[in-house]
């Protein structure tokens, strides 16, 4: 990838790929993210602030910039005070000619420090603005401040140099516009001190994110000795010990002790889960009372943490595509503005009453002062920022602006079934009884022989008697592709299919209606003989997902048509399918024939959306227009999506496109109030109204209003983190 890197002196150039030292930061630019530099800086582009590329679990925040800023604002604000008391009236409180005489000279003192220290970034990216033929708001700034302050030095030094006509009939001085150039650097600074601020309040998602992981862990040595190390320092393969109530500090594996892990953050189940030689264990979870020994295996930016801290930094710096026509409206926006201060300069140099320059100055002035496209600039990147920090809090990430602004059009959501409309887990359901024996004996007596099994199935018969005392077993055989037989308790016991019961001569005639049900339903029966007499049958099936009918019925009532791809059986398919309600049933079919899928709903002129879990899912998500991930699922299908649902709910899609649909009116509002500004302004500030009502638009007025409109926009997008969501 080619990308644009910056020299010191704010110049770019075109160079491969740089790797920056471990201890510096690589920053980017949220509108043009082929800007790349180390440390932090401002985009020689568009003149925004650039952003950190990677975050780190001990990254810390640098506010450098901001405290930068503030410190110039209210320096500003000291020295521009004094300049409006003198320019609103306090020069006519001076009744001494001869002091009054050097009052230009104290504007001047006071003026200076505001245009050229505070002032000094906004010339820094007007000069880049200019090296790179990028015009944008910075572009105006420089050119309106810069020609107010110079010409007001040579007003005050060199009055000889201007016509009589210049020279102000009520004072007999020339017109010094000390004050409105300091006052417009004041207000704009006090811009970007609360962009700068904003961004700080957006990024508290990942704040709070940074703040789940543990500073330190436990490190076991090869002599069984502990160590207290850096999280830095954890390799993969180390073996760490994990105390009660501590947060674990990596992602691993358990390989002894035994305890309950709060993993509520993950995957929003209230419950801590237990967890025991084997068990899968998150980083910054939670452990309960209980001590074990993890084996890390994913730490640093692999663990999720670090993958959720990223993918929600990656999804604030993206743009949304409608940032396309913005940018291509303010690379003819600067010109058209600037070509307007000249025409307007030249009008009331030529027509305008006298001092004719005076008047062509200021106007010229305030024309390029209003226009300044800082609301422009603001409108899209701030919504994207703060509508990503709030999806965040509520379990979904996204990983590009073009994925919220993309979801609001969705029209066909494609869905998996395992694992997405249903846990994805086989779990016992179903114990019947059609003989003297009970449930509970049936179904011990099955666990019994199925502790000795292999077959998928009979982890979920055993987890189903987990309650039970099982019984040890001798003979024991297995059936492939049948089921299996043992002795338990002097019986014989055999659990099977219906294929076995028929090869034993075993009757099951009285079950066979129910059996039928319990498939059309979705479920795998098996049946139990006891000493070869018929006891009961055992139902095995995937869960759905409490969240999934009403997620679903949800969202076709948006008018979006929702299909179940998946390549289970037909008839287990359909049996989900009518539970859940969905439009159509796609089944028995293979990876690379779902995105085939996909690409026929797009043929037709559909936006479509999947969502998935699964390596196989991998193809779709990525051909979708939005792909959508299960938190639960594997990595290969997170790293194809574009948004991830951390609980792995459908409801989370739901929450999603409402967030979606506030995001984009958001954005359109934000581009209103700075179109409207714009409009408004640059025809008042050229002086349109003053030949009907001797109306003009005062530089300083000028700098006022257009503050305002970032403003405007700063405030609205805010505004995205408090609007109430659509209930589900």
């Amino acid at each position: 990838m080619t990308r644009v890197f910056i020299d010191p002196v704010g110049g770019m150039s075109v160079s491969p790929k740089k790797e920056s030292h471990p201890k510096n930061i690589d920053y980017t630019c949220p509108m043009h993210p082929e800007v790349l530099q180390v440390g932090p800086g401002s985009c020689p582009i568009c003149g925004m602030a650039l952003e950190p590329v990677m975050f780190s679990l001990d990254q810390e925040e640098d506010n450098s910039e901001y405290h930068d800023m503030k410190t110039r604002f209210w320096v500003a604000v000291i020295l521009s005070t004094p300049l409006l008391f003198i320019t609103m009236g306090g020069r006519h409180l001076i009744s001494s000619i001869k002091v009054q005489s050097y009052i230009g000279y104290v504007e001047l003192l006071l003026a200076t420090p505001v245009v050229i220290w505070c002032g000094w970034p906004f010339f820094q990216r007007f000069f880049q603005s200019i090296k790179n033929k990028s015009p944008n708001m910075f572009t105006l700034i420089g050119i309106g401040v810069g020609i107010a302050y110079g010409f007001s030095i040579v007003a005050l030094l060199i009055p000889d140099l201007f016509p009589n006509s210049f020279y102000d009939p009520m004072t007999g001085q020339a017109g010094l516009y000390f004050e409105p150039a300091a006052v417009i650097v004041a207000l704009v600074l006090l811009g970007q001190v609360l962009e700068l601020k904003a961004r700080g309040q957006t990024g508290a998602a990942i704040k709070a994110l940074l703040s789940l992981a543990p500073k330190t862990a436990r490190r076991i040595l090869d002599d069984e000795s502990e160590e207290e190390v850096s999280l830095d320092a954890i390799k993969v393969g180390d073996r760490l010990r994990v105390r009660p109530g501590e947060k674990l500090p990596v992602d691993g594996v358990v390989l002894s002790g035994h305890s309950f892990v709060d993993e509520s953050m993950i995957t929003g189940e209230p419950l801590a889960l237990e967890k025991e030689k084997g068990s899968k264990v998150v980083g910054a979870t939670i452990n309960g009372t209980g001590s074990f020994v993890v084996k890390a295996e994913k730490v640093g930016k692999d663990s999720l943490l670090s993958q959720i801290v990223q993918m929600v930094a990656d999804a604030q710096r993206s743009r949304a595509p409608i940032q396309k026509l913005v940018d291509q409206i303010s690379a003819y926006f600067v010109p058209a503005v600037i070509l307007t201060a000249a025409i307007t300069a030249i009008s009331w140099g030529i027509w305008g009453p006298e001092p004719k320059l005076a008047y062509s100055i200021v106007n010229a002035v305030a024309v390029l002062i209003i226009a300044c496209p800082c609301a422009l600039g603001l409108a899209t990147p701030m919504s994207i920022m703060v509508a990503t920090g709030r999806a965040a809090r509520h379990g979904v990430l996204f990983k590009n602006a073009e994925a919220i602004e993309t979801l609001k059009k969705v029209d066909v959501l494609v869905i998996d079934k395992t694992g997405t409309v249903t846990e994805g887990k086989p779990l016992l359901t179903i114990v019947e009884s059609f003989s003297k024996f009970n449930k509970n004996d049936i179904l011990r007596l099955a666990a019994s022989v199925e502790t000795q099994s292999e077959h998928p199935l009979a982890s979920a018969i055993i987890n189903g008697a987990k309650d039970m005392t099982l019984r040890p077993i001798t003979e024991f055989t297995s059936i492939t592709g049948k089921g299996a037989e043992a002795s338990v308790e002097n019986q014989k016991v055999v659990v099977g299919n219906k294929a076995l019961m028929t090869d034993l001569n075993i009757s099951i005639e009285s079950s066979e209606k129910r059996a039928d049900e319990l498939r059309a339903e979705g479920h795998t029966v098996m049946f139990v003989s006891i000493d070869k007499n018929f006891a009961g049958i055992l139902g095995v099936s995937d869960p759905i997902k409490p969240a999934s009918q009403k997620a679903i019925q949800n969202l076709r009532g948006t008018g979006i048509k929702v299909i179940m791809l998946t390549g289970d059986s037909k008839r287990t398919a359909d049996a989900v399918a009518l539970k859940v309600g969905v439009d159509a049933v796609i089944a028995e079919v293979l990876p690379h024939q779902k995105a085939e899928v996909i690409k026929n709903f797009q043929k037709e002129g559909k936006i479509v959306a999947m969502a998935g879990d699964g390596i196989n899912d991998a193809p779709a998500l990525a051909q979708a227009d939005v792909g959508i991930a299960m938190g639960t699922g594997t990595d290969i299908a997170i790293k194809s999506a574009s948004i991830t649902l951390v609980k792995g709910n459908l409801d989370g899609i739901v929450t999603a496109r409402n967030i979606s649909i506030l995001t984009i009116a958001n954005i359109k509002q934000n581009l209103f109030f700075a179109f409207f500004y714009n409009a408004l302004g640059v025809p008042v500030a050229a002086g349109i109204l003053f030949p009907f009502f001797g109306i003009l638009l005062n530089p300083m007025h000028a700098a006022l209003a257009m503050s305002l409109s970032s403003v405007s926009v700063i405030t609205n997008s805010l505004r995205l983190s408090r609007q109430t969501l659509k209930k589900q």
